[in-house]
């Protein structure tokens, strides 16, 4: 049967490039899981944006004294050329600055308020006397007050995971002009969380049994160790979504309201420029959905805790305010499988001392498909992982290259060869043939349920692994030996092998998709796939905004066992992994520290 399934990521701030720990934190296993059940048949909705709204944004532009919209709108071209690069097939890549976001995300604000759960309340903020301005939370650093991390923010310890309550921090310290800021009374409007903690206790427990335990553990942890405390959604701030109320001029929705909401408003963007504007709704409002929420550790709680709460204080009023339409409620979260992080070569990842392997940066030297490899071989799934140059070499020559990549070449090249560029005919297969077919055609339903459950390293180490079974199975038939006595025997396992290839192309498809549709053309396919990714411009009150599209309409791809026969033209193969020299372990080790050259 046929499923809607959302796969939301995590929005990046506008603010930095993206490195590997980002890549491998959300965006690539939100893109491998769409491309398998893109496979399935499944209707994928794979949804994200640039968070342009963030304070990150803001001291960027203010450290380089240029205005924020083209702050953002660099950081976020460039996230758009990384994404057609890597293969990170979105279905719309946005932006949280657009009339379109604008507009859902007030009506979320309303439809809370319609429903009793916000009030406004005059709380103390950190206010700089030097700068004569309130601090946004991310503008002041200091003391975490759980664990005593000396660089926390004030809204949250990147140490300890731990929501904070900004007025607590220890030793405060301002980042715009470095002096201590002061506590001064300002009103805010509090989504009263209290209020839902029930609720959103229950769904956590309805979804401890299939949910990460980190995710369970730190989400439904905190709160029955804490309690859901009401927070405040506006902030003091002149770059944001307005709060839609008169007389509230000069304030605007917190990114960690609005930001969650771009996952729906993303949807609706979709649905619009896609031409059917209510398709949104097979995602958003259908109970038999599947929504994947693909975020790191850090945003764990605002992802497995918050935003359902603010789902479920919607109730059925948003689309009332939204569309005018009869109510239907949102739906709720399917599955958050947050990734820990990976760290380089045994430090944490580091923007500001350049610390980090940049994903552009690193693909003007090497070609995409190692790097999903290794970033998901070494996935950080249930604990921090970490980038190590010389595993990143070992793990492309040993296990990229020489089993798989030797395989699918070796075997295409001889047949091209010895059968003048055709799958040759087999005639009857033996015990052996069938018996390694079955195994690797076993490989839909074990690796795939790997994929279904989101345990993508997993998937790929039982894809491997049969990979290496066809290795071991050529090594016993021997067909370069055979083909000088008895060429029948060589073609029957020749043809074994190109069947256990085409399969093993599938099962490797959604992390290796740059590959796999070359192999495909090798073997004689002449539709790709996966469909393409595109961009497109769009216009709107607030100006115009490039995102990034997919278009499904020329794939071709299924999950399911190999038919190629006997007789189909092939392609001339050419290596599908370049192997790689032990010089590039010092060569990058030495890049470390210094500038991308980007």
């Amino acid at each position: 049967m046929t499923e809607h399934i959302l796969i939301a990521i995590a929005w990046p701030y506008a603010n930095a490039e993206i490195h590997v720990g980002n890549v491998t934190g959300s965006h690539l296993p939100g893109d491998i899981v769409a491309r398998y059940h893109r496979l399935k048949g499944n209707q994928v909705l794979m949804v994200s944006g640039t968070d342009s709204h963030g304070t990150p944004v803001t001291l960027r532009a203010d450290a380089e004294g240029k205005p924020i919209e083209e702050v953002y709108k660099r950081f976020h071209n460039g996230f758009l050329d990384l994404f057609l690069k890597l293969g990170i097939h979105y279905d719309l890549f946005t932006t949280t600055h657009t009339e379109n976001h604008f507009k859902v995300a007030q009506s979320i604000f309303l439809a809370l308020q319609k429903n009793g759960y916000l009030y406004t309340e005059s709380r103390p903020q950190w206010y700089s006397p030097v700068s004569k301005r309130f601090l946004p939370d991310r503008y002041v650093e200091g003391t975490c007050y759980i664990c005593g991390f000396e660089g926390a923010r004030s809204d949250q310890c990147d140490r300890c995971g731990s929501v904070l309550e900004p007025e607590k921090l220890i030793n405060p310290r301002s980042k715009v002009d470095g002096s201590t800021p002061e506590l001064r009374e300002t009103e805010h409007f509090f989504l009263d969380l209290s209020k839902l903690e029930p609720e959103v206790a229950r769904f956590l427990r309805e979804r401890k049994h299939y949910w990460r335990d980190t995710v369970i553990g730190q989400s439904l942890g905190q709160i029955e160790s804490e309690g859901l405390k009401p927070r405040a959604i506006t902030r003091d701030l002149d770059w944001g979504i307005p709060v839609p109320i008169p007389g509230w001029e000069g304030k605007c929705l917190y990114v960690w309201f609005e930001a969650v909401i771009g996952y729906l408003s993303a949807a609706i963007e979709w649905a619009k420029l896609s031409g059917e504007p209510q398709a949104w709704k097979n995602w958003w409002t259908n109970p038999d959905a599947k929504s994947f929420y693909f975020i790191g550790k850090d945003n764990i709680f605002f992802h497995a805790a918050w935003w359902p709460a603010q789902l479920m204080g919607t109730g059925e009023q948003f689309l009332e305010i939204f569309a005018g339409e009869s109510g239907q409620r949102l739906t709720l979260p399917y599955d958050v499988p947050a990734n820990q992080f990976m760290n380089l070569e045994g430090q944490k990842i580091s923007g500001s001392r350049n610390w980090a392997v940049y994903a552009r940066d690193f693909l003007t030297r090497y070609d995409p498909d190692p790097l999903r490899y290794y970033l998901t071989v070494n996935m950080p799934e249930t604990r921090d992982t970490d980038w190590d140059w010389e595993d990143f070499y070992k793990r492309n020559n040993d296990e990229l290259v020489a089993t798989w990549g030797n395989l699918a070449n070796r075997v295409l090249s001889f047949a091209y060869k010895h059968w003048e560029g055709v799958v040759p005919e087999p005639e009857e297969l033996t015990t052996a043939d069938q018996e390694i077919l079955a195994m690797i055609e076993k490989g839909f339903d074990t690796v795939g349920k790997e994929y279904e459950t989101v345990h993508l390293r997993a998937a790929l180490g039982e894809a491997m692994r049969l990979a290496t079974e066809v290795n071991r199975y050529l090594d016993q038939t021997a067909p370069w030996t055979s083909i000088k006595t008895d060429k029948q025997a060589a073609a029957r396992a020749i043809f074994t092998a190109i069947r256990a290839i085409d399969n093993l192309k599938i099962l490797l498809a959604p992390v290796l998709p740059h590959t796999a549709e070359r192999l495909h053309r090798i073997l004689g396919y002449q539709q790709p796939l996966f469909g393409q990714g595109y961009l497109q411009e769009v216009e709107d009150a607030l100006g115009s905004h490039t995102v990034v599209r997919y278009d499904p309409d020329s794939a071709s791809g299924q999950w399911q066992p190999s038919q190629i026969q006997p007789g189909t033209p092939l392609q001339k193969p050419e290596p599908l992994f370049k192997k790689l020299d032990a010089s590039i372990i010092e060569e990058e080790r030495a890049r470390l520290g210094k500038p991308a050259a980007i």
